[in-house]
């Protein structure tokens, strides 16, 4: 399990690690809020065309080949702005990590659930969300004191490191999973799966966090250069969203596992925890800041063992890779459209009013999980 987590930490850090440092130490490419935007969103939505189709091919050739090509791919393409160090190349960078990071990605999730019976796969997922976290925390911290010690392409450089590691890693710990035997589905059949409450509540739950979570590392340091903290200080406070989703995240999993937690409730909890941490991104200064990290990332913690654990064990063995790929399509929906929609939101008003935009929307969520939650069963 450990070269899993391993991935999952790459995805994370390379992801945010980059993310949170664009808007403070890259002005000649980053020249406006649409641009930071974008470059946030670019690394997603290649993830958006691609996650399925690595999915569904990790059900065919087997996850673990296509993890160890997703990985290698991400250390090539961090290769790339170290040897080409300009705006451009940033671009093309970004967007072969996403590329690379579809393959790997969805492949490590359904190898977690391949190699753990259903009634452990709370903690196992757990285990690898808190995985994530670490690397979501590390990433903007550690990112910035990478770029401010030599700028992107020595974080770029680390990246490619730790691709190419995590690889070797795999290749010799990870056992090979056979593709499991499927009987032939059609197009009905997969609409009709992926459009089962059972895929979509946990999915568009996933997705709400998910936005919440690249806003929060996006654009909380711009927040917080707006109130006058250092790099430093900004990149600790966004640090503690992603901290405190570890911490919340084995915790989740294990009262999944155990029955303390169920799967909607939790869910709409996260939701509702969630929306009120974007809510206090509208405060002015270092408490909104910081009160915003900490629900957000209680909420975000709490819906993402709960939305991955309920998944797999509503899918049939088989089919787990397209389900994942499915789900982390739905996952980088939001990842993408979450920074899009709040930079969009604040260029024709503030960023306070982007903030508010999406608290609204995923309140709405969570209102509607309640909603579905206390609704009778039909005799």
């Amino acid at each position: 399990m450990w070269p899993l987590y391993a991935a999952g930490f790459t995805t994370a850090f390379g992801a945010h690690g980059i993310a949170a440092n664009l808007g403070g130490f890259s002005s000649d490419a980053v020249t406006s809020l649409l641009v930071l935007g974008g470059l946030l969103a670019l690394y997603d939505g290649a993830e958006v065309v691609l996650k399925p189709l690595f999915g569904t091919l990790a059900d065919r050739v087997g996850a673990r080949p296509v993890l160890l090509g997703g990985l290698v791919a991400f250390a090539a393409a961090s290769a790339v702005y170290v040897v080409a160090d300009s705006p451009g190349w940033l671009w093309a960078a970004r967007l072969g990590q996403g590329a690379a990071a579809s393959a790997f990605s969805p492949s490590a999730s359904a190898l977690v659930a391949r190699l753990n019976p259903a009634a452990k796969r709370g903690r196992a997922f757990g285990g690898y969300g808190f995985h994530k976290s670490i690397g979501y925390t590390l990433g903007p911290l550690l990112g910035g004191v990478l770029v401010w010690a030599g700028g992107l392409r020595l974080l770029f450089g680390v990246l490619a490191v730790l691709g190419v590691g995590v690889a070797v890693w795999a290749a010799l710990a990870v056992p090979v999973v056979p593709p499991l035997p499927k009987a032939r589905q059609t197009v009905l059949d997969l609409a009709r799966r992926l459009t089962d409450p059972s895929f979509l509540a946990p999915t568009a739950a996933l997705a709400a966090a998910t936005a919440a979570l690249s806003v929060g590392v996006g654009f909380l340091p711009v927040s917080g250069r707006a109130a006058g903290l250092g790099t430093v200080a900004t990149g600790a406070a966004v640090s503690l969203l992603a901290a405190t989703a570890a911490v919340v995240q084995p915790w989740a999993g294990r009262a999944l596992d155990e029955g303390r937690v169920a799967t909607r409730t939790g869910l709409t909890a996260g939701l509702a925890l969630t929306a009120a941490g974007l809510a206090c991104a509208t405060l002015p200064g270092l408490t909104g800041i910081l009160t915003a990290a900490a629900l957000t990332g209680a909420g975000t913690g709490l819906i993402t063992p709960l939305g991955f654990a309920t998944l797999s064990t509503h899918t049939p063995p088989e089919r787990l890779g397209q389900t994942m790929g499915a789900a982390e399509l739905g996952r980088e929906l939001g990842d993408a459209g979450g920074p899009l929609l709040v930079a969009g939101v604040a260029s024709a008003w503030t960023l306070t009013y982007g903030y508010a935009t999406l608290a609204g929307l995923i309140g709405l969520a969570a209102v509607a999980s309640w909603a579905t939650r206390a609704r009778p069963a039909r005799p």
